[in-house]
């Protein structure tokens, strides 16, 4: 089992910058890839973004959505994923998920998630 911890949320303005952190611990030497995934009050947990873990430079993925503004990467020697959100804008107001297991756009593919993050946005 990968545990996950979350950091880098906060309240933060249009425009601005934030980097997301998702430090794994446990057994992530069995972890093939980590992504991440946000849900907005009243709405459906979404992907973000997932980087494979294995191979010396990890594939990734972004939604449509986000492609441009979000940056995913990885630290192999600290056992952690990056997320780094440019351009803030309103509607990504959310709760950030990191999830292990998998580099799947299907929440279901994975096996292990964090806490979450809170990040919010003002106009």
């Amino acid at each position: 089992q990968v545990q996950l911890v979350e950091s880098g949320g906060g309240l933060a303005q249009a425009g601005d910058s934030l980097r997301l952190s998702c430090a794994a611990s446990g057994r992530t030497a069995s972890n093939i890839g980590t992504g991440w995934f946000r849900q907005a009050p009243g709405k459906e947990r979404a992907f973000v973004a997932s980087i494979a873990l294995r191979g010396p430079t990890g594939s990734t993925n972004y939604a449509d959505s986000v492609k441009g503004r979000f940056t995913i990467s990885r630290d192999g020697a600290k056992n952690t994923v990056y997320l780094e959100i440019n351009n803030l804008r309103p509607e990504d107001t959310a709760v950030y998920y990191c999830a292990a297991g998998s580099y799947s756009r299907n929440w279901k593919a994975y096996s292990s998630w964090g806490q979450g993050t809170q990040v919010t946005v003002s106009s």
